[in-house]
């Protein structure tokens, strides 16, 4: 673990884990600790969002925008010395690491986008088939402005109650089922959850992001029962990009990355080798290998 200052002065916990490979950056879910990660066969980095998990909350509490985030992940790739990488987002996180490759895409050379739409957070929320909810007609009676609504009142609530929700699962002993329960069950039982409100509620400013000029390697996973992130809120997307693959596992949003371990390692050792042949060809071409940044809206 090792601290990075932000733009604003704010100070970002950042961590790295090394098993051989590539750097990979992870953009996270909102409050997920590394632990929660399976082992990937890459030099995985990454940090905690602003006033989680060590990082400091900024002295401006408007400063955890899409924006900053982004502006966080470039802090830390520039700590770290990598000048370009692949991206890996999972939830919240899938909004990060597209803005990412959309702004700066001469430093993101891949994505891989699990389990979270690209922008509107919120109107991706019990979009899915579920049973028995899709045999009620949800989807129907539930249309997407209605469930966005539905999500955003429901973060609003945990804003108000999150004091109370905290004290209570601050109490609640971590299982000791395993080194990873107490590792990945412990900070998310201790959440600041009306700070974790505040950030999701930031995020769920970003309209639909447009991928359109996303040219490099690009992976999208889903949970067919994602009832918090649809899956076609990202298959959509991603599925007409030129360089694309798409992966739909039966699972849901919780579960993908604890029960799927093994296919998100194969997801993202064949994105690598996408990349690298990518790359390859482009130097064989004489293809410059960075495109250039785009200025900022």
């Amino acid at each position: 673990m090792r601290e990075v200052v932000a733009e604003d002065g704010a100070r970002l916990r950042t961590w790295r884990v090394d098993r051989g490979g590539p750097d990979v950056l992870l953009c996270a879910g909102l409050g997920i600790p590394e632990a929660a990660w399976p082992p990937f066969p890459a030099h995985l980095l990454g940090w905690h969002y602003r006033g989680t998990l060590g990082s400091s909350r900024p002295d401006d509490p408007a400063r955890v925008r899409l924006a900053d985030h982004v502006s966080d992940a470039l802090r830390v790739l520039d700590a770290a010395g990598v000048e370009r990488c692949p991206a890996l987002g999972w939830s919240f996180g899938v909004t990060v690491a597209v803005e990412l490759a959309l702004r700066h895409p001469d430093r993101v050379s891949g994505l891989l986008l699990v389990a979270g739409p690209p922008g509107d957070v919120l109107g991706a929320v019990l979009g899915a088939h579920l049973l028995p909810l899709d045999r009620l007609g949800l989807d129907r009676v539930l249309p997407e402005r209605a469930r966005r609504e539905l999500a955003r009142g429901g973060v609003r609530a945990l804003r108000r109650v999150g004091p109370l929700l905290g004290a209570v699962l601050g109490r609640v002993p971590v299982p000791e089922v395993d080194l990873w329960a107490a590792r990945v069950l412990g900070p998310l039982l201790r959440t600041d959850w009306a700070w974790f409100a505040e950030l999701a509620l930031a995020l769920a400013e970003t309209p639909p992001q447009d991928l359109s000029t996303v040219t490099c390697p690009t992976t999208a996973v889903v949970g067919r029962y994602d009832g918090l992130a649809a899956p076609n809120s990202l298959l959509g997307p991603v599925a007409r990009l030129p360089q694309a693959r798409c992966r739909v596992l039966p699972t849901t949003h919780f579960l993908l990355p604890l029960a799927h371990r093994d296919e998100l390692v194969a997801e993202l050792a064949l994105l690598l080798r996408r990349v690298d042949a990518v790359e390859r060809a482009m130097v064989w071409a004489g293809r410059p290998l960075t495109p250039r940044s785009r200025p900022p809206a």
